[in-house]
């Protein structure tokens, strides 16, 4: 096997080679790193896009495909008078409520009406069993013979004075015990009758009967209770409810539109078609100093529906009339305990906005009053509940 060795020739190429290998490497590390420098990632535009806002849709703005589908109807003027609705309830007249009371003191032994019974006058309402009854009936007998011992006694005197045995004097003073007798017998004849007893039949049961009629409004007795004579609480009291009060707090700043002597309309919420008439009869000089209100006291004929405790809203009208919108009935949609009509979008054919109105009475015509919301001479869709249904779909 033979060796040879490379030639300075060869040896020279060699070194060449290696030398522009390391120079070509060199610079191609450069190249990458200037590169790399100058493609720097900028963070502006390496970031998501800015987000875009747009505001929400009203959530009353509807847009219809068919608007010829819902006619417009326009608001026409109506003049109202001013009206302040407030609460009351149904209270009794105290003038016309009247205590039972017992001058009997005992015992309850039997009762024959009770609360809420409509009673007559003369009634009997409850029995007492009292033991004030003996000392009546005993007071009631001494008066009965001390009468007529000074009875006999007057008679002698007379007798006697007539044939001259006795003096003037002492006729008179058997006339003067005579008298007494006679007026405490009166009084012990009162009593018995007071505490109802007849006199030639004595018992110890004593009759309670009604004074009035009318309603028992106050029951304060029951089976083998205790009835304490002049001394409350009073067994029963009647009210005479062909009149009632309705009591109403009006605040401060409406107690302008509220005059003694007017009238107002009750609507009681039992019976929201019927519509009374009440007087304003006072209104109460004190102010209730947490909700700044005054009691308005209106006295009402009563027809027998109208009960004690009874809410009502009472109705006072002023004296300048307003002028208010009325529409349709038709075109008032009740959703959600709220009312509503629809009006057209201006510069729009085909949008429709849903507005919130506050309605009043009912008008001729099948119109309906509007106290806010929208004015006279606006146009709204005739048939909400149409449109309504429509949308939902």
């Amino acid at each position: 096997m033979t060796i040879t060795t490379p030639t300075a020739s060869v040896r020279r190429r060699q070194s060449f080679c290696w030398v522009f290998f390391v120079v070509a490497t060199v610079c191609v590390a450069l190249t990458v790193l200037v590169g790399c420098g100058e493609n720097k990632a900028d963070p502006k535009a390496e970031a998501p896009p800015a987000a875009t806002v747009e505001p929400d849709l009203d959530a009353n703005n509807f847009k219809v495909e068919h608007p010829d589908k819902f006619p417009l109807v326009t608001a026409v003027e109506h003049k109202a008078a001013p009206a302040l609705n407030v609460t009351g309830v149904v209270q009794p007249d105290v003038a016309r409520a009247v205590p039972v009371i017992s001058l009997a003191a005992g015992r309850v032994v039997e009762i024959k009406a009770r609360l809420g019974d409509t009673v007559k006058k003369g009634q009997l309402l409850l029995r007492v069993q009292s033991n004030d009854v003996a000392g009546a009936y005993q007071t009631y007998r001494r008066a009965v013979n001390d009468e007529l011992l000074a009875r006999q006694q007057l008679e002698q005197q007379q007798v006697l004075y007539d044939k001259g045995a006795v003096a003037k004097s002492a006729l008179e003073q058997a006339q003067d015990a005579a008298d007494n007798a006679k007026a405490g017998l009166d009084a012990s004849i009162e009593q018995l009758r007071l505490l109802g007893i007849d006199k030639d039949h004595p018992s110890g049961i004593v009759d309670i009967v009604a004074p009035i009629s009318g309603v028992i409004t106050d029951q304060q007795v029951t089976n083998a209770s205790g009835v304490q004579g002049l001394g409350s609480p009073n067994p029963y009291t009647i009210s005479d409810l062909s009149y009632v009060w309705i009591v109403c707090d009006v605040y401060e700043n409406d107690l302008d539109a509220v005059h003694p002597g007017e009238y107002a309309d009750i609507h009681l919420s039992a019976y929201p078609t019927r519509v009374f008439k009440g007087r304003i009869d006072n209104i109460l000089p004190v102010l209730d100093p947490n909700i700044r209100t005054a009691k308005v006291r209106l006295e009402v004929p009563n027809p027998g529906m109208m009960r004690v405790g009874m809410f009502v809203t009472a109705t006072f009208y002023g004296k300048e009339p307003e002028t208010r919108a009325a529409v349709p009935a038709t075109a008032i949609l009740h959703l959600h305990d709220r009312e509503w009509v629809y009006t057209p979008v201006p510069k729009s054919t085909d949008h429709f906005k849903r507005l919130e109105v506050v309605t009043g009475k009912m008008l001729p015509g099948n119109l309906q009053e509007v106290v806010s919301g929208i004015k006279p001479g606006d146009r709204v869709v005739s048939n909400a509940l149409v449109l309504q249904n429509t949308l939902e779909q």
